[in-house]
């Protein structure tokens, strides 16, 4: 949920059994007033005709709490994607049925950001993000978005540095190099496995209390960076910032439909039934905006469909924890809206490597609050990508209203997945 309640380090707040994450407060209603307090203030303040020096204190105070937000993704980024990684191999080895879940989990994803990538680009083409919008990129550097050629792309892939890497936040060869690490550590003997994935759990718990001080300064910072959006755009940010909403909205509902299509075709069960028995569930994760909180309501829904206990016993609790079925689609039009604001071309190839990253970094980001998995899954992506993350230190003062079809979309593909699994699995035991 997107406000969860503060437990001590190493508490089972995400449902990781002994890798659990810590659950941090978010100032989030707060948050959101301090955007639409800070773009008023601004509108007023052009009106009014307010000194530069206003506008100056704000950019200092918006722009030293951005860089702050920004320090923490690439640690942060490191350790959840290691953990979720050798969670998700290790599941892998459980049996027949955990390898069907998760190849359909990672046909999901792809499916989700293929479609994204292809559809998002085209829905801003015929939709065009209203005039006022470009105040969002106050704070972006002129340099970034430049398209890199094919060789050169490919050859950023692997760095020779991988500090020299993290140093400047190049994403790719970061990103499969902590892929590479996480199977690694599934090779090693148990002792040492489990040493280094301690390691990465505490430094993950420890980066989520860092950020978690970051966004709880979220208020003065997103109040101090929409002032200046405000003061420079005027009303038509208002207009921007709904346009914004529809649209990645309209990704995530994508991933919704796949699901009942997945219930259907790979289920075998009928479009009412499963509409029917997936309502409380629904219910449920629009009331808490959380896929953890819905796990009861999910095993409900999959009894109600007649699926096998030991299936969904089984197959849900690990898709709470290592699958987002809309995140890949929903981060990837997000990334294309900022792309669309600062004029970036995305080339085929970094379209493709767009994809690829969005669906790995989904797993950096599970049973996390919205905000904070905002950030963590969407700053990798725009920086793989060449598209500048600023913006987005304003848009997740938003994410509240996309996050309602997030867990919506996860929480009813769970439920698909599980339907399917456990047709394919029919005459097999299911692990418990």
């Amino acid at each position: 949920m997107l406000e969860s309640e503060n437990t001590k380090p190493g508490a089972d707040a995400a449902g990781q059994g002994k890798f659990g994450l810590v659950s941090i407060r978010l100032p989030v209603a707060l948050t959101f007033a301090a955007l639409v307090g800070g773009l008023l203030a601004g509108i007023v303040g052009a009106m009014a005709g307010a000194p530069q020096g206003v506008s100056d204190i704000a950019g200092l105070f918006g722009g030293l709490w951005l860089r702050a937000l920004q320090m923490t993704i690439i640690p942060l980024v490191a350790a959840l994607l290691v953990l979720g990684l050798v969670q998700m191999i290790l599941a892998a080895r459980v049996g027949t049925v955990a390898r069907r879940m998760l190849v359909i989990l990672v046909a999901a994803q792809l499916a989700g950001a293929t479609f994204a990538t292809i559809a998002m680009p085209a829905l801003l083409r015929a939709f065009p993000i209203p005039a006022g919008a470009e105040a969002f990129l106050a704070q972006t550097p002129a340099s970034v978005g430049e398209v890199p050629k094919v060789l050169d792309f490919l050859a950023s892939l692997v760095s020779p540095n991988i500090v020299a890497a993290a140093a400047e936040t190049a994403m790719l060869p970061l990103t499969l190099f902590f892929v590479m690490f996480a199977v690694a550590i599934t090779r090693l003997p148990a002792d040492q496995g489990e040493r280094l994935t301690g390691f990465f759990h505490a430094l993950g718990n420890a980066m989520l209390l860092i950020i978690g001080w970051v966004l709880s300064a979220a208020p003065v910072g997103v109040f101090a960076l929409a002032y200046g959006v405000g003061i420079q755009s005027g009303g038509g940010v208002f207009a921007a910032l709904g346009h914004y909403v529809v649209t990645v909205t309209l990704m995530g509902t994508f991933v919704l439909v796949l699901a009942y299509a997945l219930a259907g075709f790979g289920g075998g069960i009928g479009l009412m039934r499963f509409a029917r028995a997936m309502l409380p569930a629904q219910a449920v994760a629009l009331s808490t905006q959380s896929s953890l909180a819905s796990l009861p309501a999910m095993l409900d829904s999959a009894g109600r469909l007649g699926l096998r206990a030991s299936t969904a016993e089984f197959v849900l609790p690990l898709a709470v924890v290592v699958f987002r079925a809309t995140s890949a689609a929903m981060n990837l039009a997000v990334v294309y809206y900022v792309a669309a604001l600062a004029g970036v071309e995305v080339s085929p190839t970094v379209a493709i490597a767009g994809i690829l990253i969005a669906s790995v970094i989904s797993l950096s980001a599970v049973s996390l609050p919205g905000s904070i998995s905002f950030v963590v899954s969407i700053g990798p992506i725009a920086l793989a990508m060449g598209v500048p993350v600023e913006p987005l230190a304003l848009l997740v003062a938003v994410e509240m209203l996309p996050d309602l079809m997030r867990t919506l979309g996860n929480v009813t593909m769970n439920v698909a997945v599980t339907s399917a699994v456990d047709r394919s699995a029919e005459g097999a035991q299911a692990p418990v």
